[in-house]
């Protein structure tokens, strides 16, 4: 056998070695009772027609790969931005294993969540005692400043009460009576991994604020950041461009360092994180902002209860959308925009000026959470490129309807076509009926790249196959110049597999592009 110990091979290497090629081709001839050939070929060739995607988009009562996770998920998530938080999901043990792998394979971090770990009685009788004994535990071995509480489908569809256990887990001794111990209800069965951080956040927020008489504080900002995978750059853009301009901020909900720990010999269970004390103070902010509007819609609307003004943006990337973020910053803070942001917003406008020859008329197909679908096709028409398809499947009627919006607005924008609620099976069928130049996604799309040969674009989460994209942000000018690199590299990577071949292929021996 090939493998050993003087020669260990990596499992891709490993699996093209003759030996395991025989081993697979038997597997499969004798045990996965393959259809013949002939008649493979001929279905795959069938579910890239015009006929099959009418019936595939058609479907209703089957999702297949949906560019969405569940709602626990962004809960867990939500509270990794709190100091010295522990995310306690009310479930089973694998439910929670699910969502701290997630969040692992993306940010090449540890991601520390615990389980009440139901089991069979807890279906039947309730996790009541699961509740006493894991917050118990959590807070003797973990030592955390709060504990951020949420639900898996199992919670909920046996109808557990989330605040009654606390309260009773507390009068059992789990926990001091005064321990922050935040919930959420986050079903994972509806909704998506955007509401359950939204969910959350609002948990968070009512603990603190609910009962405390707010005195304003005229100028101050809180600013919430939504969930967003690329938290660790874009977190710390946004805060240097705040800084820059002298505004007083609150950043709510900060995984930018939790999510980044660095190795200099000491293990950091926490890092970073928003401050408790600055959690309780943000109810005397004058506005909350939030980055993404369909990942807070409740958190603002308990905002907007509380007295203060609100406003909420679609992922604040490329030129007008950060002209309108900071812009609106400027307004409630009464700060300047300093000429130094206007510099970096100059050379972003220069820079896609200097590529404008590669990118206009280029298509693109976008798929992911509904604000960052917005962002993508709002900054790619600025390019002059055109967002053909534009995909989400947590996306409402209301992102629908906003999306066809901007889409009217710019000439770039005519032909495209917006697709709310449908997956990424259905995404196959469009790019095999109406191809595109390039794919905008997560990692999942490398499935239709290898399929489609639709060149992909990894600029949202997850992103398990590359290694430390969401440490540079796509947010605010710099952002934007990041995400318009990568576009062009990733033509130019195109151009030159397609012009590889000397006196054949590559005519003009280009080496400037």
């Amino acid at each position: 056998m090939p493998q050993s110990a003087e020669k260990v091979l990596d499992h891709a290497p490993l699996f093209r070695e003759p030996e395991y090629r025989q081993m697979l081709a038997e597997k499969k001839l004798n045990f996965e009772c393959p259809h013949p050939d002939q008649i493979v070929t001929d279905q795959r060739e069938y579910t890239k027609t015009w006929e099959y995607r009418e019936k595939n988009l058609a479907r209703e009562a089957l999702v297949v790969n949906p560019a969405k996770a569940c709602q626990p998920l962004g809960a867990v998530f939500a509270a990794a931005g709190f100091e010295r938080t522990m995310s306690f999901v009310h479930g089973s043990q694998g439910c929670v294993a699910y969502y701290r792998s997630h969040l692992s394979r993306h940010f090449k971090e540890p991601s520390s969540a615990v389980s009440s770990s139901m089991t069979e009685d807890a279906a039947v009788f309730g996790g009541l005692k699961n509740m006493v004994d894991g917050l118990a535990n959590t807070y003797a071995l973990y030592d955390p400043k709060m504990i951020a509480v949420s639900t898996t489908c199992m919670a909920e569809v046996i109808g557990d009460d989330l605040h009654s256990f606390i309260e009773n887990a507390k009068s059992e001794g789990s926990v001091p009576p005064d321990f922050d111990v935040p919930f959420a209800h986050t079903p994972a069965f509806v909704g998506s991994h955007i509401d359950g951080y939204d969910s959350m956040v609002k948990g968070v927020l009512e603990h603190f604020w609910n009962g405390s008489e707010r005195k304003e504080v005229a100028s101050t900002i809180n600013i919430i950041p939504g969930f967003d995978g690329f938290c660790v750059g874009n977190n710390r853009e946004l805060k240097r461009l705040l800084d820059i301009m002298g505004v007083f901020y609150i950043f709510i909900q900060d995984a930018s360092d939790q999510f980044d720990t660095p190795s200099d010999g000491m293990y950091r269970m926490y890092d970073g994180g928003t401050k408790i004390e600055d959690v309780k103070s943000a109810l005397n902010a004058e506005a909350t902002l939030s980055l993404q509007h369909y990942n807070t819609r409740k958190t603002l609307e308990y905002c907007n209860e509380v007295g203060q003004a609100t406003a909420s943006f679609h992922y604040p990337l490329g030129v007008k959308a950060t002209d309108e973020f900071l812009m609106k910053v400027s307004e409630i803070s009464g700060k300047e925009i300093p000429g130094k942001i206007g510099l970096e917003r100059g050379r972003l406008v220069d820079a896609m000026a200097d590529s404008q020859a590669w990118l206009h008329g280029k298509k693109y197909a976008i798929y992911g959470d509904p604000d960052f679908v917005y962002a993508v096709a709002r900054f790619v028409m600025e390019t002059g490129g055109e967002p053909t398809h534009c995909l989400a499947t947590n996306g409402t009627a209301a992102w629908e309807a906003e999306m066809k919006e901007l889409l009217a607005a710019s000439p770039f924008g005519k032909d495209a076509q917006v697709w709310a609620g449908k997956d990424l099976w259905a995404l196959r069928s469009l790019l095999f009926t109406e191809p595109v130049d390039l794919l905008i996604g997560n990692s999942y799309g490398k499935y239709l790249e290898r399929d489609t040969g639709t060149p992909l674009i990894r600029l949202t989460f997850p992103i398990f196959d590359r290694h430390h994209h969401h440490r540079f942000p796509l947010m605010g000018y710099l952002g934007g110049l990041r995400v318009l690199t990568m576009i062009l590299d990733k033509i130019f990577d195109k151009l030159d597999r397609e012009t590889s071949e000397p006196g054949v292929t590559d005519y003009s021996y280009d080496l400037t592009r």
